[in-house]
């Protein structure tokens, strides 16, 4: 932990001077620091750590700037839930990486969080895509992805406009939830509502399905609710007409600060002729993370269903 630690504190300190001298937020703060390592004013503690340590000092002092100047649309995906879904992509493309790296795709990337800890975890296998409308966030993940030496190429731009983006192996992505304004763009999508706002987090659905490979598959954290909502039948429409629905996992509820907040990994492929859809869909529910046995059994489950499928 030492390393991760002085990282930490080095970033903090930094942060904090600039917060004081320039009169800006800490999260201001904390952009300046990574861009100073970045230029190599300061002799950079980090090149004797590791990928996944400079990552984690990085997000800690981006949690405490955040928690300073609260925006609601600056939120990060904890690091439980990224190695989650770090774990389901390996799985899935566990012959594919052998040899192979795969292309990645994060529509909705904010600081980085959920695509760097993927990518950390794949070990140099893989590179990506990140897109992002506000600009301290996609800055933010872009220093950290320079800083680790991950090969991200990031757009600044709303993930629902146009995108010059190749079909991609995979998406991952911490699906931002709520109503999209812009009603002239969501015409253009399957998943546009007959009346009212369209909601972002189907749009974005039908977007990462759009820039996917056939076959590719696309690793969604979506409300524990997505198929409750008023506007549910069409997404379902949707899921059966161009994918395959391979897994839904429920995720512990203690991960979560209320029943609203709660969260479920899903995951689809898109249809391809080469391909068939899966025996069955895994339906699974992540217990409780400290329960070791529990969590074990999980796995177990896991296996044998990517085994019959």
């Amino acid at each position: 932990m030492e390393k991760f630690e002085q990282i930490f504190s080095y970033i903090n300190e930094k942060a904090e001077e600039y917060e004081k001298k320039e009169s800006i937020t800490f999260l201001d703060g904390v952009l300046q620091a990574l861009e100073d390592i970045l230029d190599e004013k300061d002799s950079w503690l980090g090149s004797t750590a590791s990928k996944e340590e400079i990552r984690k000092a990085i997000q800690i002092a981006i949690l405490k700037g955040m928690r300073k100047t609260s925006q609601p649309n600056h939120q990060m995906t904890p690091d439980t839930l990224g190695l989650l879904v770090g774990y389901f992509v390996e799985q899935f493309f566990e012959e594919h990486i052998k040899n192979n790296q795969i292309s990645i795709l994060d529509p909705a990337v904010g600081t980085g969080n959920l695509l760097l800890t993927v990518m950390n975890l794949l070990d140099g296998k893989s590179s990506a895509t990140g897109i992002e409308v506000d600009e301290l966030l996609i800055r933010l993940a872009a220093d950290t992805a320079e800083i680790i030496e991950q090969p991200v190429m990031f757009y600044h731009q709303d993930a629902l406009q146009k995108m010059l983006v190749d079909p991609v192996d995979a998406v991952v992505c911490d699906l931002p939830v709520g109503y999209y304004p812009n009603e002239d763009v969501a015409l253009d999508y399957e998943l546009c509502a007959h009346e009212g706002l369209s909601y972002a987090h189907h749009l974005l659905i039908e977007q990462s399905v759009n820039h996917s490979k056939d076959g590719g598959y696309l690793f969604f954290l979506i409300p524990a609710n997505l198929f409750e909502s008023e506007q549910a039948k069409d997404l379902h429409k949707y899921l059966k007409k161009h994918t395959w629905i391979q897994a839904v996992i429920q995720l512990p509820e203690n991960l979560f600060a209320s029943k609203a907040h709660e969260k479920s990994i899903l995951i689809l492929q898109k249809k391809s002729d080469e391909q068939r859809a899966p025996r069955e869909v895994l339906l699974a529910k992540v217990p409780n993370m400290s329960n070791k046995q529990a969590l074990a059994m999980f796995f177990e489950k896991v296996q044998i269903w990517k085994q019959n499928k």
